[in-house]
């Protein structure tokens, strides 16, 4: 029964392999990066749930599958499989908590340095397993976008943070030198 659960919840809308950007949708064309999904993600359930539209956009930079399931279909799978409803639950709550930690990270960061280096200590526990060698596909205007800073302050950031040997950085991989200075600088 829960192997036929998990899998029902994976078909639903399962993003399989995928480096998504969400963005809220604004007319004045100002993006914000909220947050990089992971394959096999849920998307779009607070949506699907309230019946309400999804108030993002979405940019896929990589190949990517994306199944969408109806919300018929989905509430249906609730109805059959009420133990996903703590499942979902828990998605909710996983949801809401990371938000409230980006409007933190974006509201009370004293400084766009501190912005920057919660960025890389973050990266490093949600996309490297806790490692100090990540793997960034990100241009600098989008990691501007997800902390709210422009590419002009994060390139003067980053130039100024190799200086100072917190962090190495050659094309897509940056290395963590030294943690826990990064880790004072973000007020950890």
């Amino acid at each position: 029964m829960k192997n036929s659960l998990a899998r029902n919840l994976q078909e639903l809308d399962r993003v399989r392999k995928l480096d998504k950007r969400f963005s809220p949708v604004s007319w004045t064309f100002s993006i914000i990066i909220l947050k990089i999904a992971e394959a096999g993600e849920l998307l779009g359930l607070p949506a699907t749930l309230s019946g309400k539209p999804y108030e993002v956009t979405a940019e896929v930079s990589e190949t990517a599958r994306v199944n969408f399931i109806p919300r018929s279909a989905f509430l249906r799978v609730l109805s059959v499989h009420p133990e996903a409803v703590i499942q979902v639950a828990q998605l909710l709550t996983d949801s809401h908590f990371a938000g409230h930690e980006m409007i933190q990270s974006l509201g009370l960061s004293r400084s766009a340095s501190e912005k920057l280096a919660r960025f890389f200590l973050d990266w490093s526990a949600n996309h490297a397993h806790g490692q100090d060698r990540l793997r960034i596909a990100l241009t600098h205007d989008e990691i501007g976008e997800m902390i709210g800073a422009s590419r002009e302050t994060v390139t003067r950031l980053l130039t100024a943070f190799k200086k100072r040997n917190l962090l190495t950085v050659k094309g897509a991989t940056v290395n963590i030198c030294n943690r826990s200075a990064l880790q004072s600088l973000a007020g950890a």
